[in-house]
């Protein structure tokens, strides 16, 4: 009895050790950040360790623990109509709410969710719940598009699924059977999914046979770019929860399907020295100095190469590939853009990608707006539900849904 007495604080002293982490004193519900994150850890090392044993890739792994403990079924009602559908071979999600007497079209958000290209879906209640109060709260179609992930497919596939589902929705046809204005559409999606959707808008501007495009783009502390690592918030919050800096690298690896051996040269920049031609060409359009305002800027110093390896470009040359990081394409796609929202978090290694793209889509003459968190941290919009219910979610959610309801 007394060894048990003894060992009930030994245990208690551990878990709080592995729970504990530091934090700007700014962020929202800091203790329950820390157990999510906790949380988040204990089941990638397990996953990682199935990885390790060749039981199964940790990513199957740890994507089934999610949807199996969070999976919800098509689901009715009188308030809204939810229903599954494939728009040319790619599975999507509608939620649909009822018509209004004298209402003839309704506006639209096509959304795709985050999750590193690898993790999440369309019917988990984290998004589920988001695209119903969308359509709820905007009186809109919203159509949830379930693109195919890593490991099972690798970019380009998540990229050509997302834009092949949209293409299929904009079509007049489409659009009228779900009664949708063909003016009144958004594209929109949160971490990689806003990688997705700002590719997609800069495809769909490229497409000269188009007859509908989308009014408006609203990114969710979006990933855009793979060229540099060292960017302020990416220093700032290496050690963040929820998605520290090597999670992101490794979300990087297997969506180009290359090897986690790469991963301390991607993190020092040897990709983009200054001796690798291919990346030289593109320094201009990310140069974080010129982008980022004094207050992110802060005194941190970029990290760039004298030497590097060009071998890891030729290994993956997608890391320059313009489908994959959007903020690296040239000023003439950018003037094609619509209009902008893009929501920033500042406890969050992708706070810079989001707002270098704002400046630059500024500069190209396209009409943004920033809207930037102080107390929030990557991923908070989704976690909205209890046990995971964060301020910080509910926060932005409103934010981002006002923005939409005023200029949709």
């Amino acid at each position: 009895m007394r060894a048990a007495w003894l060992l009930l604080p030994a245990l208690a002293a551990l878990s709080a050790y592995y729970v504990y982490l530091p934090l700007p004193g700014t962020v929202s519900d800091p203790w329950k950040l820390m157990l999510l994150d906790a949380t988040f850890r204990a089941v990638q090392q397990t996953c990682h360790l199935i990885h390790y044993l060749r039981l199964s890739h940790h990513l199957i792994v740890l994507n089934y623990i999610i949807c199996t403990f969070d999976k919800l079924k098509s689901v009715s009602s009188e308030d809204l109509t939810v229903t599954d559908a494939v728009f040319d071979g790619v599975e999507v999600r509608i939620f649909e709410p009822p018509r209004k007497r004298d209402e003839q079209l309704k506006r639209s958000v096509v959304y795709i969710h985050g999750g590193g290209w690898a993790l999440a879906s369309a019917r988990t209640s984290l998004y589920h719940n988001l695209c119903r109060i969308m359509a709820e709260s905007l009186n809109a179609v919203v159509v949830s598009v379930e693109y195919r992930l890593v490991p099972e497919v690798c970019f380009p596939e998540q990229f050509h699924d997302a834009l092949r589902a949209t293409k299929h929705f904009l079509q007049p046809d489409v659009l009228a059977e779900y009664s949708v204005d063909p003016s009144r559409i958004a594209i929109s999606g949160d971490s990689a999914g806003g990688n997705l959707a700002a590719a997609v808008c800069q495809q769909l501007s490229k497409d000269e046979h188009l007859t509908v495009r989308p009014k408006l783009q609203a990114l969710i502390y979006p990933v855009l770019q793979a060229f540099d690592f060292n960017t302020p918030s990416y220093q700032q919050n290496m050690n963040m929860p929820v998605l520290p800096r090597y999670v992101m690298i490794n979300y990087w690896i297997d969506y180009f399907n290359g090897n986690y051996d790469l991963a301390h040269s991607l993190l020092i920049n040897n990709h983009t020295a200054l001796d690798v031609g291919e990346a030289l060409s593109f320094r201009g359009r990310l140069n974080w100095t010129s982008l980022l305002p004094s207050s992110f800027k802060k005194n941190y110093k970029p990290l760039i190469q004298t030497t590097g390896r060009a071998e890891i470009i030729h290994e993956i040359p997608a890391l320059l590939d313009v489908r994959a990081v959007p903020l690296l394409a040239d000023n003439e796609t950018l003037q094609m853009q619509p209009k902008t929202y893009i929501l920033t978090c500042e406890n969050d290694v992708l706070r810079d990608d989001g707002v270098m793209y704002a400046k630059r889509l500024e500069n190209a003459g396209v009409e943004v707006t920033l809207d930037h968190f102080d107390d929030c941290f990557h991923g908070c919009m989704i976690f909205t539900i209890w046990p995971t219910d964060f301020s910080a979610g509910v926060q932005t959610r409103n934010s981002y849904i006002k923005w939409l309801d005023e200029n949709l």
